[in-house]
C-alpha cells in the first residue's frame, strides 16, 4: 500500500509545538502508529496510558488491532496523542472541592467507578457528575478562592474494592495531610455560616428546580466528548435517589456525602418540609455537628471481628426460629387484623365535603370500609387493595394530626385517598399496616412491631418539651441561622428560633452520630417530595409546557398554572418506552393502553430516558449479586441507539 504522511499532535511537547509527521500506509494498525510517534519523540516515559484522540469526529482510537482504514482515517485527519487520566476539580456535596485525576476516554459511568473507588464509595452507580452551576460573586469576594484538595498522585487502581487500613483506603493512610483529607470525606462538616447560605443558588420555583437537571452529564460518553477539559470543574453527586445496603460500618464516606445533600437540599429549599420538620431537621444538624466534634472517629475495621458478628447473628436468627413452638405457629396462621373508626378524604372528587367517619377493616394486604361497626359482616363500600400503593405521612403532633396519604394504583394514574386517625397509637398501627402492604406484606408479617415502634419514635422526636430547661439555651450558644433555612432567617430572629430548636434538640440528644445521621436520612425520604428529579417538557398535542417529576418508582405530571399534580404513573405498570431520536420525543406505553408523549424542554431526552432506565436498573439489584455491578444491562437500560 502506498505510504502517506500523517500529522500527529503530541500533547506532551507542549502546546506551542509544531505536530510530529510520521509516515504511515493504510494497512497500519493504530498501535503501529503510536509506536511510531513515541520513537519520533525521543522522550523517554511511560507512554502506557497515551492514546489517540480524532478531533473531527470527536471520539478515542482506543482499537490499538484496528487499522487507519478500518477506522476511516484519512491525511486530514486531526490527531492529538494525550494521556487518557487527567486532572479534574470535583466539588463534592460537602462543598470541599477535590482535584484528583479521571479517565477521560472511559463512558462517564466508568469515570464514576474509578472517583468512587478512590474515594471509598460503595454503589457508585447511585452517582453521577453533572456541569456547577455558577455561584453570585461579589467584587470582594475576589481574592477568596476556595482551597482545592490535592489527589492527583493517588496512583489509580484497578481493584473494585480498595484495601482498607484504619478503614481507609491505603492511599489515604500514607502521610497525615491525606489522612486529613480522608476525614473531611468521613466527617460532616460544621454548619455552615448564614451568609455563605444566603450566597447560594436557591430555586425559586419548581421550573428552577427543572433547570438543574439538564446539567448531567451523558453516561454513556466519555468527558472529552461532551466538552469537558483538563482542569474543569464538575460536581459529584447522588443522582439516583434509592440507596441500597447502606451500611455505616464500610459507608463513611458515602454516608456522610448523602447526609450532606440533604442537609444542602433542606437548607437551600430544594425539597419543602414543614415549619416543624424545619426545627427537628436544625435539631439533628445541630446534634451531629457537636457529636462528630467531639467523638473521636473509630476508623479500625476487623475483618475478622466482623465474620463473628455476622456469624453470631445468623446464629441468632436461627434459635429464634427454632424456638417457636407449636401454639406460636398456630397462633401465626391466623392472620391478624387491624379494625377501628377512621376517617376518609378522596381529594380528587370535586367536593367541598370533608372527611366522613366509616368502620374500616385492615386484612392482608387490603383495607375495606363499611357504614358502622354493626354492618361490618356484609359487604363493605369499598375494598382497596394498598399492594404497589404509595404511603406518604401528613403529620403535625402539636397540631394533633395524623393523616396517611395513599396514592392507590389504577390504569389511568393513581387515585388519591386520604385517612385520618384519631390519636399516635392508632396512627402508628395503620401507618406501619399501610407501609407493610404496599410491600405486598401483610399484618402477620415479623417487621409489623418494628414498624410500629420506629413510627413513635419518629413522633416522639416532633414532640415539644415544654419543661425542657431554658436554662439549657443560654449555655449553648448556638447559631440558629446556619441550622434553618434563608426563609425562617427572614421570619424569625436567632433568638425566637433558639427555644424551638433546642426544644427538638431534646429528643434526638441521646443518639450516636451514625443514629443521628441516619435519622435524619429517614426524615428526609419521609418527606412528600422526596427523590423527585424535575423536567420540563411538552406533551403530545398539549400547547403548554408541564413538569415531570422522575421519581424512583413513578413519573409524575405536574400543570404549571396550577402547581398540582395531574397524573401518576407507576414504572411497573409501564410496558415499554422509547425515543425517536431524530425529532428528540419520548414515548412510554403503560398496561391498560395507557401511551404518553413527550418533547423535552429544559434537558435533553437522553437525560429523562437516563433518568427512568437508572432508576429500573436499580430495582434489579439485590443481595446476591449486590458485590458485582451489572454495567452492560445498566448501559443497555440507559444508553439508548447513541450508545449502541
Amino acid at each position: 500500500m502506498a505510504a502517506w504522511d500523517l500529522s500527529v499532535t503530541v500533547e506532551d511537547l507542549g502546546l506551542d509545538a509544531p505536530p510530529v509527521t510520521i509516515s504511515v500506509a493504510s494497512d497500519l494498525h493504530i498501535g503501529g502508529v503510536i509506536l511510531k510517534l513515541v520513537e519520533k519523540t525521543q522522550i523517554k516515559q511511560d507512554w502506557s496510558d497515551h492514546a489517540l484522540w480524532w478531533e473531527q469526529k470527536q471520539r478515542w482510537l482506543l482499537r490499538t488491532a484496528w487499522t487507519l482504514e478500518k477506522y476511516g482515517i484519512h491525511a486530514d485527519a486531526k490527531l492529538v496523542f494525550m494521556p487518557q487520566h487527567k486532572p479534574l476539580r470535583l466539588g463534592l456535596p460537602n462543598g470541599i472541592t477535590l482535584r484528583l485525576r479521571v479517565c477521560f476516554s472511559n463512558p462517564v459511568f466508568q469515570t464514576v467507578m474509578g472517583i468512587c473507588r478512590m474515594l471509598n464509595i460503595r454503589h457508585p452507580e447511585e452517582l453521577s457528575l453533572l456541569r456547577p452551576i455558577e455561584e453570585k460573586k461579589k467584587k470582594k469576594d475576589k481574592n477568596l478562592a476556595p482551597e482545592i484538595y490535592d489527589l492527583t498522585e493517588v496512583p489509580l487502581s484497578s481493584v473494585s474494592r480498595p484495601c482498607l487500613y484504619n478503614g481507609m483506603p491505603a492511599h489515604f493512610a500514607d502521610s497525615p495531610e491525606m489522612e486529613a483529607i480522608y476525614k473531611m470525606l468521613s466527617v460532616t462538616q460544621p454548619p455552615p455560616a448564614p451568609e455563605v447560605i444566603a450566597k447560594q443558588y436557591r430555586p425559586a420555583s419548581v421550573v428552577d428546580k427543572a433547570h438543574i437537571n439538564g446539567r448531567w452529564l451523558d453516561s454513556s460518553r466519555c468527558l472529552l466528548q461532551q466538552g469537558i477539559q483538563e482542569n474543569d470543574k464538575l460536581w459529584l453527586r447522588f443522582k439516583y435517589y434509592s440507596t441500597y445496603d447502606m451500611d455505616p460500618k464500610y459507608d463513611a464516606v458515602r454516608l456522610t456525602q448523602l447526609y450532606e445533600q440533604a442537609r444542602w437540599a433542606i437548607l437551600l429549599e430544594d425539597i419543602d418540609c414543614t415549619e416543624e420538620e424545619m426545627m427537628l431537621f436544625g435539631a439533628l444538624q445541630y446534634h451531629i455537628s457537636k457529636v462528630a466534634q467531639s467523638e473521636p472517629q473509630i476508623m479500625s475495621n476487623n475483618p475478622a471481628m466482623d465474620d463473628l458478628d455476622s456469624a453470631l447473628q445468623s446464629l441468632e436468627v436461627k434459635m429464634e426460629g427454632e424456638g417457636s413452638s407449636a401454639s406460636d405457629l398456630l397462633e401465626n396462621m391466623t392472620a391478624p387484623e387491624l379494625t377501628d373508626y377512621l376517617k376518609i378524604f378522596r381529594p380528587k372528587r370535586l367536593t367541598l365535603k370533608g372527611y366522613k367517619q366509616y368502620w374500616f377493616k385492615f386484612q392482608d394486604t387490603s383495607i375495606s370500609y363499611f357504614k358502622s361497626k354493626e354492618e361490618s359482616i356484609g359487604e363493605p363500600i369499598q375494598m382497596i387493595n394498598l399492594k404497589g400503593c404509595e404511603v406518604a405521612p401528613d403529620v403535625n403532633v402539636a397540631a394533633q394530626k395524623f393523616l396517611i396519604r395513599l396514592l392507590i394504583p389504577a390504569p389511568e394514574g393513581m387515585n388519591e385517598v386520604y385517612l385520618r386517625c384519631e390519636n399516635e397509637q392508632q396512627y402508628a398501627q395503620w401507618m406501619a399496616g399501610c407501609r407493610l402492604a404496599s410491600k405486598g406484606k401483610t399484618l402477620a408479617d415479623s417487621s409489623f412491631q418494628s414498624e410500629i415502634q420506629s413510627i413513635r419514635s419518629f413522633l416522639a422526636m416532633q414532640k415539644t418539651n415544654s419543661s425542657s430547661s431554658s436554662a439549657n439555651a443560654s449555655e449553648e450558644s448556638i447559631n440558629t441561622h446556619s441550622l434553618v433555612s434563608p426563609r425562617y432567617h427572614k421570619k424569625y430572629k436567632p433568638k425566637q428560633l433558639t427555644p424551638r430548636i433546642l426544644d427538638a434538640y431534646q429528643n434526638v440528644a441521646q443518639l450516636s452520630l451514625t443514629d443521628a445521621l441516619m435519622r435524619f436520612l429517614q426524615i428526609w425520604q419521609a418527606l412528600p417530595d422526596f427523590g423527585l428529579s424535575y423536567v420540563v417538557v411538552r406533551f403530545k398535542g398539549s400547547r403548554k409546557d408541564e413538569v415531570l417529576g422522575i421519581a424512583p418508582n413513578r413519573l409524575i405530571r405536574i400543570d404549571l398554572s396550577v402547581g398540582d399534580v395531574v397524573k401518576t404513573w407507576r414504572y411497573n405498570n409501564m410496558k415499554q418506552w422509547n425515543v425517536n431520536w431524530d425529532i428528540r420525543q419520548m414515548a412510554i406505553e403503560f398496561e391498560g393502553n395507557v401511551n404518553i408523549a413527550f418533547s423535552c424542554v429544559t434537558a435533553d431526552c437522553k437525560i429523562v430516558h437516563e433518568f427512568i432506565g437508572g432508576y429500573i436498573f436499580m430495582s434489579t439489584r439485590s443481595r446476591e449479586k449486590s458485590e458485582t455491578l451489572n454495567e452492560e444491562l445498566f448501559h443497555k437500560l440507559t444508553g439508548g441507539h447513541e450508545a449502541l
